[in-house]
């Protein structure tokens, strides 16, 4: 398993769980489930923050926050 950070552009993948207890409830808040498919879909100049598009609409996220998401292809 792998997490979100290591996607790659238009990349799909399966949420599987996090890493970090406190920030999945926010992340599921904002549709992050286990089981939903997300993909990355743009990234900053600088690496940081990124878009994923997860339960039909786009969200960004800074790349500690994605890097608590992990996921399976």
């Amino acid at each position: 398993m792998r997490n979100l950070t290591h996607l790659k552009l238009s990349e799909k993948g399966i949420i599987k769980g996090f890493t970090d207890d406190t920030l999945s409830v926010k992340l599921m808040e904002m549709g992050c489930l286990p089981g939903a498919e997300i993909s990355l879909e743009l990234v900053a100049p600088l690496g940081d923050p990124i878009a994923i598009e997860v339960a039909g609409y786009k969200l960004s996220l800074r790349k500690n926050e994605a890097s608590s998401i992990l996921i399976e292809d």
